[in-house]
């Protein structure tokens, strides 16, 4: 048995007629104790920015935290490869002593003349908030000396979460826009915020656009340049895919731009026509773009269609939960769980709002789990309450699933096929099928048992 924390507790609803105007509580701090799935501020603003292809990435402070690189979230380039590379300052004990703005500096300048970055972010971790390095005058310096953009990234890990890391990185990011030509951008043009390339996603969405007519000047951060981010301001219309990272940028642009933002996922089949169809009414001055996105959809959803069935007639009444960083990829996994035949038994995110959580007690079923900032054990438990089939979740949920004998889909950093898009959809009914009606799982001990077909042990 299993206690949730009492100070947690306000956090987890039982989604149900009684609880339809319950508040959640939500944007908090995580609990003492509680060993939150979450991640610091660094993590945050490193895994939305370091997409930026031909942008070289310096984390000031001690080497471990360079671990977190390319690697963590495997965001693919079509051209520059910088953004594999990790460097780190490398801070010593007496460099946290005498200060490391010596060493920042230096270390900035060999890097900038060996690789000729576009721009160069510096990203500040825990310790460099404490000693009190003053990371921007030396950016400021740097930028002088060399020319190029030198972009301070004040994300201290002890400052707060992960979602203040994606602020940080929105306000280190949006000094470039704004700074680069727009003359040759086309009237009909958006910015895609909150994509990040995972197994090439961008490109297809890419090209769904191109299909309409309507051109992506740029996409923030995945497969990006510094040379579409300067000019993103000339686009007419933001489309924000991972609303908890970029919102905060697409209200920057909005109110000094005066570019609107649409909330968009490109998750599923509903959420990914729906996406196509809102950017294409944001142009009614042309309407051959709807008709040619009405197109695309029927073309695509024809040739889906019946491939999804067959996994459907497999997957009819299989449980899943379901963890992700930010709620809006909650929404459309839930959609798209149900458009296979599956129910959603747990919900939650890291980094939900009230009104996120409101929409997700809508959509989901009766005695769904919604949860908020969450936490090993408390998945643990739900998922063992509910007896699911299947744990969609990142890097840190696949532990839990595996030791309970549960199937797992990373719907997150290190995946090698794209989620996104209509074929996206196949490919995660193809993985959500291998995972679920894989024969190993009769060799779970719980699984074995439910049967009656207890393997003895030696």
């Amino acid at each position: 048995m299993i206690d949730i924390l009492k100070s947690r507790q306000a956090q987890v609803i039982r989604n149900g007629a009684d609880t339809q105007d319950a508040e959640i509580a939500c944007g908090k701090v995580s609990v003492a104790g509680s060993v939150s799935q979450r991640a610091c501020v660094f993590c945050g603003s490193r895994v939305v920015l370091y997409p930026i292809s031909d942008a070289l990435h310096l984390v000031h402070g001690p080497i471990g935290c360079a671990a977190y690189t390319w690697d963590i979230r495997g965001a693919l380039s079509s051209g520059p490869q910088l953004h594999r590379n990790s460097f780190s300052t490398d801070l010593q004990e007496m460099d946290v002593i005498y200060g490391g703005e010596k060493k920042l500096e230096g270390a900035l300048t060999e890097l900038i003349a060996h690789y000729h970055p576009k721009a160069a972010f510096v990203y500040s971790t825990c310790i460099v908030g404490l000693i009190g390095d003053d990371v921007s005058a030396i950016c400021k310096r740097v930028q002088e000396k060399t020319g190029i953009p030198v972009l301070p990234v004040h994300s201290e890990g002890f400052k707060g979460t992960k979602k203040d890391g994606y602020r940080a990185a929105c306000e280190a990011v949006y000094q470039l826009i704004g700074t680069g030509d727009t003359s040759s951008i086309a009237p009909h043009s958006v910015n895609i915020l909150g994509e990040f390339n995972l197994a090439g996603e961008t490109w297809i969405l890419r090209d769904y656009y191109k299909r309409m007519g309507i051109d992506v000047v740029a996409c923030i951060t995945g497969d990006s340049r510094i040379d579409d981010i300067r000019r993103a301001h000339g686009a007419k219309l933001n489309l924000v895919q991972c609303s908890g990272s970029m919102t905060h940028l697409a209200k920057m642009m909005e109110r000094d731009y005066g570019i609107p933002f649409k909330r968009v996922s490109y998750f599923g089949i509903e959420d990914m026509a729906s996406a196509l169809y809102d950017a294409a009414k944001f142009f009614p001055d042309d309407p051959s773009i709807l008709s040619r996105a009405q197109e695309l959809v029927r073309k695509e959803i024809s040739a889906l269609y019946p491939q999804l069935q067959k996994y459907r007639a497999k997957l009819a009444g299989k449980k899943a939960a379901i963890y992700v960083g930010g709620a809006f990829k909650a929404f459309s996994l839930v959609r798209a769980l149900r458009l296979v035949g599956m129910t959603t038994a747990v919900v939650g995110s890291q980094t939900g709002d009230s009104d996120d959580y409101h929409r997700l007690q809508e959509i989901c079923d009766p005695d769904t789990i919604i949860v908020d900032d969450s936490n090993p054990l408390e998945l643990a438990k739900f998922c063992l309450e509910k007896d699911v089939d299947l744990f969609i979740g990142g890097v840190k949920e696949r532990p839990i699933a595996f030791k309970l004998g549960i199937g797992f889909c990373d719907h997150n950093h290190e995946r090698k096929e794209p989620l996104a898009g209509f074929v996206g959809m196949l490919n995660f009914a193809r993985e959500v099928y291998a995972s679920v009606a894989s024969p190993v799982w009769q060799f779970a001990p719980r699984r074995a048992q439910a049967e009656a077909n207890v393997i003895e042990p030696f």
